[in-house]
């Protein structure tokens, strides 16, 4: 059982806790002192990933269904061809 002032009882919280560890030292490997610049593109990252333990991602489990960018507003499972331009601006 897992309480507030002991979560790494709790594997479930520990393993979440690794992930984002992870996540968070290869951002900054990759982008050293820029790296706060990328957050929001590791949190977009670990929101939307399938999560075996919940069969679904975070966002989709939250909310019941999938995240749409803002960039590209297409209904889910339909197929929209994305150019440069889109790309470079998403960069």
């Amino acid at each position: 059982m897992s309480t507030a002032y002991h979560p790494q009882t709790d594997r479930q919280s520990g393993r979440t806790i690794q992930t984002l560890e992870d996540m968070l030292r290869a951002c900054v490997i990759d982008f050293g002192n820029g790296w706060v610049k990328h957050f929001l593109l590791v949190k977009f990252s670990y929101n939307n990933s399938y999560h075996a333990s919940i069969k679904a991602a975070p966002f989709e489990a939250l909310y019941g269904r999938k995240c749409r960018l803002p960039i590209c507003w297409a209904e889910v499972g339909q197929v929209q061809l994305t150019g440069p331009e889109i790309v470079q601006e998403t960069t």
